[in-house]
């Protein structure tokens, strides 16, 4: 009995064991394919990605004309990133193709724009300058300049009236920059101050009262022709021989005397205008009994003018006006 029972339970064992063995085979079986379906695919992505990147890689390459070493640089990186991520790096390297052509395209304005600016700096406007009389005046003060200032006075009374009006310009200039330069051209301003030529009385007319503060032992040594220019001279001309000789009053008491005469008969024929600008040039130079008198001159001709010139002058003397009579 024991016997049978023994040998019935082999087969038992055997049959359990039996499966148990299958089912220990089967399971490296299943699980066996997974490596190789992996393996698979990796080798269908390494040869899509190889496909797309050399398309990718000739499309660029006409664009960047100049520089053709970028282009050919930018496909070499896509392999060694398709290692890990082969699909990924085919799309790197058509995302990178156009990154360089795009940052290409500026460069070449960016270059461009610094070139006319370079050449607009030595255009047209220094020899522009050069022409002016501001310019001439400054190489002549500099003396850089062919001509001296003799020479410009001398074209200021030549019988070319272009070539007066263009010394006319430079000696202005001088004036303004440094006006003692001119203090050689005393004669001639004093000729000028009579002259047919408008232009060339402005500068003598503005020239004139300056060198009187600046120089006028200089310019009193041609007093008498001055004062006996005033009466032919035109307007220009006898507002700046008045200004002349209230700068010469200033500067010394010793000239009033002599000009006080002239300085009357300016006053008394003067227009409501003028009289209302030399009094203000005027009484302010004179002292003493000169002052009194041309004072007496003005206050007596303020009751016949227009009445808004009249309480300009009232109001500069301190004076009110005589109520206008019935």
């Amino acid at each position: 009995m024991a016997s049978k029972s023994s040998k019935k339970a082999k087969p038992a064992r055997a049959a359990k064991s039996r499966p148990a063995a299958r089912k220990t085979a089967t399971a490296p079986r299943k699980k066996a394919p997974k490596p190789a379906a992996s393996r698979k695919p990796v080798a269908k992505a390494k040869a899509a990605p190889a496909r797309k990147a050399a398309p990718a890689a000739k499309k660029p390459a006409p664009k960047p004309a100049p520089k053709p070493a970028a282009s050919a640089s930018a496909p070499k990186p896509a392999p060694a990133a398709s290692s890990d991520a082969p699909v990924l790096a085919g799309a790197t390297a058509v995302a990178l193709a156009p990154a360089p052509a795009a940052a290409l395209v500026p460069a070449p304005t960016v270059e461009i724009l610094p070139a006319p600016i370079l050449l607009s700096e030595p255009g047209a406007a220094p020899a522009s300058e050069a022409k002016g009389a501001g310019a001439v005046a400054e190489k002549i003060l500099a003396g850089t300049h062919d001509e001296s200032v003799g020479s410009f006075g001398a074209a200021l009374l030549g019988d070319r009236e272009a070539a007066a009006t263009q010394a006319a310009r430079v000696i202005d200039e001088l004036l303004a920059r440094k006006p003692a330069v001119l203090v050689p051209l005393v004669d001639r301003f004093v000729t000028a101050i009579a002259s047919k030529n408008p232009r060339v009385v402005q500068t003598a007319a503005n020239a004139l009262p300056a060198l009187g503060r600046l120089a006028p032992a200089r310019v009193a040594r041609n007093l008498d022709a001055l004062t006996g220019a005033f009466t032919n001279a035109s307007a220009m001309g006898k507002d700046g021989l008045v200004r002349t000789f209230a700068s010469l009053c200033a500067a010394s008491v010793a000239y009033q005397k002599r000009l006080e005469p002239v300085l009357d008969m300016a006053l008394s024929g003067a227009d409501p205008k003028e009289l209302a600008r030399w009094t203000e040039i005027v009484l302010p130079a004179l002292k003493g009994e000169p002052h009194a008198r041309a004072r007496a001159v003005v206050e007596a001709r303020v009751n016949d003018i227009p009445k808004p010139i009249a309480q300009r002058i009232a109001a500069f003397l301190g004076i009110k006006l005589r109520p206008p009579q019935r």
